[in-house]
């Protein structure tokens, strides 16, 4: 037992140190995340800064008069010194002016080892784009001298805005990867293609982060933008959590795409001094523990001897404790047994009470039909027979008679027996179909919106028909005295929950509240049209179903009642 206990604290301690150690790698390397996007950030102004340190040159010296001039046909001499001057200054790599067919006239390395002058560029993106009015600009190998740089280009305009030609410098962005170099960082710039441009590492230029399409490859081929460069894939992969695989070690990455020509600056770090510190941190925490426990255990052994000899007065005092509670369990359990037959009692009591109420008022509903039936079998005996004219009345009368022992057969049985899966849309139309005679007599338009597939509650067939056929003949009542005759029924379901709604065209619930309606002899009738206790008997069922029966007042008039059964599915959960 003790070696499993000094297993188990030594399986602890490991879980310690290694959530420890996690959680401050973590913050450190946040911490060298931040630091990272901000070495990012100021990486990447400098390549702004780079890019646009020469924008506007290229609009001012079209504008030049030697430039316009040689445009238009002058002699070069002058303006090639002009060029070269204004190249050495600048620190440029080359300024050069080229007709509107691209080919060069005039450029600041004319007469040199690899000059410009007579080389046509007409092929390159930054040309055409100068040609059509706007500022062109580009990065790509030198076709003339096999050195990469950025091109930016203007057209040379003369009279009435016409082109006479266009003029281009060439940047070296070279100092950029040195920087980068030097700071013995890893950072590396691509274009939209996915093209390394320029790179800490001299071995990832022109490297593709991703592979190429034909499409990208022929566009390249075209303009000439990497000659002689296999574009091979970059060795990287990109992983969750601005992180990547660089030649197979894992490091932070973070990116800057937010840059001129759809260019991002990609940017890794190594978190080894992450790592490092979360190693000390750890091991700090570690050996405080420990002096911890030291000091503990030592306080521990003190307070075990005071504990052993306090607990020996106190097991006296529990005994007795746990015996008052056993004798007070006990006796709770039998006062729980006594407040359950009680409450059985009271129900059943409840029972016998709507019984007698019904009793009495079967008593006197039936009293009168059964006078009548008594006169018109008088009557038929003194008339010799019963008569085609006294026959319908009772049938009629006995119709009645049979509906108020139904509904007093459905108001007593309260047991959920046989209860199976019922369709809301079959125990409808036969609601429907039961009171079809009360439709064709008040001359009621009934519309039925239910859905395709059945609509499965858990519920007794029967009793759920009672329910539609009691709502339905209310609604039919309503619709008496009311010059729009419509009765809408909707069925539906949602998640867990089968519904009916019955909407009537009538007067409305009159300002009478559901919990009144449902009351047993509760009725809006006038006398001898019924017991009122329909809804009473309905919302019993409903109830026994574990559903929800609403009303409410109609926006454009009439009342609508809802029924809510629960699924046959979320009934047989609930019942689980």
């Amino acid at each position: 037992m003790r070696r499993s206990h000094v297993i188990f604290a030594i399986l602890c301690l490991a879980v310690a140190a290694a959530g420890i150690f996690w959680l401050s790698l973590r913050y450190f390397q946040s911490q060298e995340r931040t630091e990272a996007q901000g070495r990012l950030s100021l990486y990447r102004s400098t390549v702004l800064a780079e890019l646009e340190r020469f924008s506007h040159l290229t609009y001012v010296l079209a504008r030049d008069p030697f430039v316009i001039g040689t445009a238009r046909g002058s002699g070069t001499a002058r303006l090639d010194d002009r060029l070269a001057a204004f190249a050495r200054q600048a620190g440029l790599d080359a300024i050069y002016l080229m007709r509107t067919d691209g080919e060069t006239i005039a450029a600041s390395n004319a007469g040199a080892t690899g000059s410009f002058v007579g080389q046509n560029y007409a092929f390159r993106p930054y040309f055409q784009e100068a040609v059509a009015g706007r500022q062109g600009r580009f990065y790509g190998i030198g076709a003339t001298t096999g050195l990469p740089g950025y091109f930016i280009a203007d057209a040379v305009r003369g009279a009435q805005d016409r082109v006479l030609g266009v003029v281009a410098i060439k940047l070296d962005l070279s100092a950029l990867e040195n920087s980068w170099r030097e700071a013995g960082e890893q950072v590396l710039l691509a274009n939209r293609d996915g093209v390394v441009l320029l790179s800490s590492d001299p071995a990832w230029r022109y490297r593709a982060l991703h592979a190429l399409s034909p499409a990208q490859r022929e566009a390249i081929r075209a303009t000439r933008q990497f000659p002689g460069q296999g574009l091979e894939p970059f060795d990287w992969r990109q992983m969750d959590g601005q992180r990547a695989l660089l030649g197979g070690a894992e490091r932070l990455h973070l990116t800057a795409r937010d840059l001129p020509h759809g260019w991002a600056l990609h940017y890794f770090a190594s978190d080894d001094r992450a790592v490092t510190r979360s190693l000390l941190v750890t091991g700090g925490v570690l050996i405080l523990a420990a002096l911890g426990f030291i000091f503990s255990q030592m306080r521990r052994t003190s307070r075990i001897g005071a504990a052993l000899r306090k607990s020996v007065a106190e097991e006296a005092q529990l005994r007795e404790a746990n015996e008052r509670l056993a004798v007070e369990i006990e006796e709770r359990k039998a006062a729980e047994r006594q407040l359950k037959r009680t409450q059985g009692e009271l129900e059943r009591a409840s029972r016998l009470a709507a019984l007698g109420q019904l009793a009495a008022s079967v008593t006197h509903e039936l009293g009168q039909p059964l006078a009548a039936m008594r006169n018109h079998l008088a009557a038929a005996e003194l008339t010799g027979g019963v008569t085609a004219r006294v026959a319908p009345r009772i049938g009629a009368l006995v119709d009645r008679m049979e509906g108020i022992t139904r509904q007093l057969k459905f108001f007593a049985r309260t047991d959920n027996e046989g209860f199976r899966q019922v369709d809301l849309r079959h125990a409808m139309q036969a609601a429907l179909e039961l009171v079809a005679p009360n439709i064709e007599q008040v001359g009621a338009q009934v519309s039925l919106d239910a859905p395709d597939g059945p609509v499965l509650v858990r519920g007794d067939q029967l009793r759920l028909e009672q329910v539609m056929t009691n709502i339905l003949r209310n609604a039919l009542d309503a619709l008496e005295d009311s010059g729009a005759r419509t009765l809408d029924v909707l069925i539906g379901a949602t998640d867990d929950t089968g519904w009916f709604e019955v909407q009537d065209s009538g007067q409305g619930l009159g300002g009478a509240a559901l919990s009144d309606l449902q009351e047993p002899f509760f009725t809006t009738r006038e006398s001898g049209r019924g017991m009122g206790l329909g809804l009473a008997i309905s919302a019993s069922i409903v109830k026994e179903h574990h559903g929800r029966i609403s009303a409410r007042d109609a926006a454009e008039g009439g009342a609508v009642f809802r029924v809510e059964i629960p699924l046959a599915r979320a009934e047989e959960e609930v019942a689980a």
